[in-house]
């Protein structure tokens, strides 16, 4: 890497005019994001995915890593699946094509990628995995009824032992900030489970040979254990610290 690496930071749109608080709390988490990293010696690109693909892929080819952060939900034709089903969100399918390609791209690479939230949902998505559309009511990923800064709520995650996203939280068990009503079913070619919630629910993927990591919790938010962000980013200045994973324990 260059002596200040370039982070990509790239978030779903920048506009979200039909719905500006949501839009206040995702530019708050993004905003962490890079503060953190530019706490940490990197220069970061911010962009949106609603550009394009092709405007997308030629402002990350010079990119160090990458981070793809959350927002709406994918469209479930990316995946095989119909509208139409509980909680739904808004779609962005312009975006959604860019970073699925951005994944392939970063892949093909070898460019460090983190993923964060819909961020993992992307990964697993672009290498021809599939989505359970909704948690269900109680779910306990994500409160409802309550003002968008109170839909984080907080569980733990298990985490698989020799695994990347271990060595770089140091711990098999692990508190967690979540938003989420839509988790991974099936999973993407070459992804490796790596994490799983209390009920069981996929929390974090790891590609087997490249330097991919995605987390489904949110360890940008302020309310997310000390250091938790530092320690996923830190991840993406050591690329030659992924290793190729077998499979790990279900």
């Amino acid at each position: 890497m260059s002596q200040q690496p370039t982070l990509a930071v790239v978030e779903a749109t920048r506009f979200r005019s039909h719905d500006p608080a949501y839009h206040d709390y995702v530019q708050l988490l993004v905003g962490n994001v890079i503060a953190e990293a530019r706490s940490h010696g990197w220069r970061v690109d911010r962009l949106a995915a609603d550009r394009g693909t092709e405007a997308l892929l030629a402002a990350t080819e010079t990119a160090d890593a990458i981070v793809i952060v959350g927002g709406e939900d994918i469209h479930p034709g990316f995946y095989g699946a119909e509208t139409g089903y509980p909680n739904e969100s808004r779609h962005l399918p312009v975006a959604d094509a860019a970073q699925i390609a951005l994944v392939r791209a970063a892949i093909e690479r070898r460019t460090p990628l983190l993923g964060i939230c819909r961020g993992l949902q992307v990964v697993n998505v672009a290498l021809g995995g599939t989505l359970v559309q909704d948690l269900g009511e109680e779910c306990g990923h994500v409160n409802r009824g309550v003002p968008i800064p109170q839909v984080l709520t907080t569980h733990t995650v298990d985490v698989a032992s020799g695994s990347r996203v271990a060595d770089l939280l140091g711990e098999p068990t692990v508190e967690v900030r979540s938003a989420h009503h839509q988790a991974v079913d099936m999973v993407g070619a070459d992804l490796v489970v790596t994490a799983r919630s209390h009920d069981g629910h996929i929390e974090a993927v790891e590609h087997r040979d490249a330097p991919v990591l995605a987390v489904q919790w949110h360890p940008e938010d302020v309310a997310a254990p000390a250091g938790q962000l530092a320690a996923l980013l830190a991840g993406l200045r050591a690329p030659s610290a992924f290793r190729s994973l077998a499979p790990l324990p279900a």
